[in-house]
């Protein structure tokens, strides 16, 4: 795999925890409203990228675009659902149960789901056959989120 790629999705990490940082900032400093923070985050990152968009493909590759829309099944639309429920969920989690452990939770939840999409070919996504190693490196991280979340508890109970 290209170093640069590998590079390019841990720093999409780092933006993932920095992200929810700064909307649960900016959810609390406008009356701990969550829906609003993730409203404006939302708004910011739609401006940023139709001016991307603009800049890719001009005025005609963005009416190419929006003219294709029509024809696409509902179902493709879904991800800007699942986006604005990632956003909503990390500024409403985030102060409620704290930011390592809303990450190591999302962290899972994308590892399980991520060997099922790659393993079964879901979501029309190219089969990629989850071998045994993989698996077991899944199940460390498992165990590391494990430890996370309820690491301080096992201790105390295991000191009684």
């Amino acid at each position: 795999m290209n170093l640069i790629l590998l590079a390019a999705a841990f720093c999409i990490g780092i933006a993932m925890s920095a992200q929810a940082a700064v909307n649960s900032q900016l959810a609390h400093s406008i009356g701990a409203n969550s829906v609003m923070a993730a409203l404006i985050s939302f708004s910011c990152g739609t401006v940023v990228l139709l001016a991307m968009a603009l800049a890719k493909g001009g005025v005609a590759g963005f009416g190419a675009t929006l003219a294709a829309l029509p024809s696409q099944p509902a179902w493709k639309f879904l991800g800007g659902f699942l986006g604005a429920a990632f956003v909503f969920g990390t500024v409403f989690l985030a102060p409620r149960i704290g930011l390592l452990t809303l990450v190591v939770l999302v962290i899972a939840g994308q590892l399980l789901s991520s060997i099922a999409i790659d393993h079964f070919g879901l979501i029309n996504m190219a089969t990629r056959k989850v071998s045994a190693v993989r698996l077991a490196g899944a199940l460390i991280v498992v165990v590391g989120v494990t430890v996370t979340v309820f690491g301080d508890r096992i201790v105390a109970n295991m000191s009684r």
